[in-house]
């Protein structure tokens, strides 16, 4: 038992409430603290269209998933993985079901239930909240690293803890208190830090005023991306996604994005190709546009012979000349191969998840900072990345988990 141990937790959302839950059940003394009237605000909202718990595919394909951080998350994800969340959440009475797409849901689908029986586990369990307490780093240069100093409702207040687990999420959704404040405070303290940028993003491609004007907020229905980068990595990938005012975005550019924003970055631009029919060949699609149309028009043309209209004829006036789009072979071509150039990734406050953030090797096993003993990091504030399907969510909670148990370790 370890009751006369006090850790001080900041950051309400699933990585913090499971260091909570793992520090309480071994008798720590747990005070969590939040900037924000409630806690897990973020994971309520990312449960409004179905709370996407994990992931069932093989465990090895799973951790491809988060590409170059794969060796430093296997082992926190090896101690608590996808079937070990499912356990988990069976465990607060909710029941999961996988989907067509392989991902885990609750039954309700709600986030709320899930998170209002957590919330009173760890009550029960002892686990003091402290809302409105919104961390503004150390009260000086000398303090140790568990002496926090916060702003709450009634004026700055500064608390002493045996251990900190920072879980402060990266800088998505600023909203709903993740702003990544954090970074430049942890730097001051030789604590490294990886540029924050935004993941799982969409991109502007700076449509013209027509093209936005029509279809901005509609989708692209079974379509296909492919990009290569300058480094020779390589995706594509069948799905959907949506036209924006100002560009893309949705599932299948959330999936390519990293490559996307990092190629950006490094060139100033971005060419994804779009596939409009990635179930008919090349073949297929020349043979339909030189057929003979006679007195049809090309609208009338393209629709009968190959079922293309609405956005995607759309899409290929915004981006082909009129000549091109008179010319059967290149326009061929381009319904099989339609260049998108991407300028811009979306500001970071309007990403799903954040990259960059604290680098692990600024942190020993215990994800224990190395500058800073007795301080602990876990979450999105990591500097790691990964798509939406469960990912970001499981790797959370097995960063809040392999925390918890690095405090412990750390105080053998």
């Amino acid at each position: 038992m370890n009751n006369d141990k006090k850790v001080a937790i900041v950051g309400g959302g699933p990585a913090g409430l499971m260091a909570a839950e793992v520090l309480s059940a071994q008798g720590v003394r747990v005070n969590l603290y939040d900037a924000m009237p409630s806690v897990g605000r973020k994971f309520l909202l990312a449960g409004r269209g179905g709370l996407n718990l994990t992931h069932s595919e093989p465990f090895d394909i799973f951790m491809g998933r988060f590409s170059e951080r794969r060796e430093a998350l296997e082992p926190l994800l090896r101690a608590f993985g996808p079937e070990a969340l499912r356990e988990w959440a069976q465990g607060l009475g909710i029941e999961t079901f996988v989907g067509t797409s392989g991902r885990v849901f609750p039954k309700d689908m709600k986030a709320a239930p899930l998170l209002r029986a957590w919330l009173h586990r760890l009550r029960q369990a002892g686990v003091r909240f402290h809302m409105r307490h919104r961390w503004l780093g150390w009260p000086d240069a000398a303090a140790p690293a568990t002496v926090l100093r916060f702003a709450t409702p009634a004026g700055e207040a500064v608390v002493q803890a045996d251990a900190v687990v920072l879980a402060l999420g990266g800088a998505s959704w600023s909203r709903l208190g993740s702003d990544g404040a954090w970074a430049p405070w942890m730097a001051g303290r030789g604590i490294a830090v990886a540029a924050l940028a935004p993941a799982n993003c969409g991109f502007d491609i700076g449509w013209s005023a027509h093209f936005a004007e029509r279809f901005a907020g509609l989708p692209f229905k079974s379509v296909a991306i492919s990009f290569s980068d300058a480094r020779g990595r390589r995706f594509a990938r069948k799905g959907e996604f949506i036209a924006t005012a100002s560009g893309i975005e949705g599932s299948l550019v959330y999936a390519a994005s990293a490559l996307l924003r990092d190629e950006i970055a490094a060139n100033g631009r971005a060419t994804l190709r779009l596939d409009l029919l990635p179930d008919r060949s090349a073949e297929q699609v020349r043979a339909a546009v030189l057929h003979p149309r006679g007195s049809r028009s090309l609208a009338s043309h393209l629709k009968s012979r190959l079922g293309l209209e609405g956005i995607k004829t759309g899409v290929l006036h915004e981006v082909l000349s009129r000549e091109e789009m008179h010319a059967p072979e290149r326009l061929a071509e381009a319904i099989k191969s339609l260049p998108l150039k991407l300028v811009a990734p979306r500001p970071i406050d309007e990403a799903i998840s954040t990259a960059g953030g604290v680098r692990f090797d600024a942190l020993d096993g215990r994800l224990m900072t190395t500058a800073q003993p007795g301080l602990f990091c876990a979450g999105e504030m990591l500097d790691w990345e990964a798509p939406t399907g469960g990912y970001l969510l499981t790797a959370s909670m097995a960063s809040g988990a392999a925390a918890a148990r690095g405090v412990l370790s750390h105080w053998k």
